[in-house]
């Protein structure tokens, strides 16, 4: 019996199966956690959706980027994209079980040692506040008012965590953290205007997880997102997005003691 974690996939589904097949993946008695983007940009978003969906228990996923814009984009609350490969799937004769399915994924997902989330957490907040914000996103994305939360979910503010936000701001904050950080100032404000390898940007940004002094969670963090970071390995997380969209690697993480790395090449994928 094993967990393995899984990287970005983002349409890649013959890389997925490749990989399952070099780690011997048996539904039976293993479990893929899965670290969000399950689609789009790459050939085959529809049938990895369906395979993910199709392993039962046997899999867990948090929700990314790309699988919030894919339900935006199904509900008319958000525009497709020239690059999105999202197309089969809303033409897809089983979508609305495919999308209520997805909506009903998790945000945040953890064990006793290693908690599982797609972009990153700010500073401010320990494993409680994360828990909590996690838990009040997945009550709107499954609730019966889900449309409002979509029509509300973009934009960039707030960019710095406070208890005194009002609902609507800690929740787009919430969101925005758990599936689109990837740097912050020192003060823990969230920026999104770079994306590239840490060192590209400006002096007074840094990786969320080099913010000084931010709150421990008691658990390795396994995240995704970031494929110009590539693999990350520290203490305290683990970053698994090793570009297999961009002709990189998709990797699994055997979850243990002493974590262990298996990765496939991806070079076919080059766009």
């Amino acid at each position: 019996m094993a967990i393995y974690a899984i990287g970005d996939i983002q349409g890649c589904f013959d890389d997925l199966q490749r990989l399952l097949s070099k780690i011997k993946f048996d539904k039976k008695v293993d479990t893929l956690w899965f670290v969000g983007d399950l689609v789009n940009r790459g050939p085959k978003s529809l049938e990895t959706l369906r395979f993910i969906k199709s392993l039962g228990d046997s899999a867990v996923c948090v929700l990314g980027n790309h699988d919030l814009h894919l339900l935006a984009t199904a509900y008319n609350l958000s525009p497709y994209k020239a690059k999105d490969t999202l197309s089969e799937i809303l033409k897809a004769k089983d979508k609305k079980e495919l999308l209520d399915w997805l909506r009903h994924r998790p945000i945040f997902h953890y064990n006793e040692d290693f908690c599982l989330l797609h972009a990153g957490l700010p500073p401010q907040w320990d494993f409680s506040i994360a828990k909590t914000m996690a838990k009040r996103i997945e009550k709107e994305l499954q609730g019966k008012n889900y449309l409002d939360f979509f029509a509300k979910m973009y934009g960039n503010k707030p960019s710095h965590w406070s208890k005194n936000l009002n609902k609507e701001e800690q929740l787009r904050f919430a969101v925005n953290c758990f599936t689109r950080l990837r740097f912050c100032d020192e003060q823990g404000n969230l920026d999104f205007k770079y994306n590239g390898e840490p060192g590209s940007q400006p002096n007074s940004l840094m990786p969320w997880f080099d913010v000084p002094n931010r709150k421990k969670l008691r658990r390795t963090i396994i995240f995704g997102h970031w494929s110009a970071l590539g693999y990350y390995k520290s203490k305290q997380c683990y970053g698994i997005d090793t570009g297999c969209l961009w002709g990189g690697e998709l990797t699994a993480l055997k979850l243990a003691k002493h974590p262990e790395k298996i990765s496939i090449n991806c070079k076919g994928n080059k766009r």
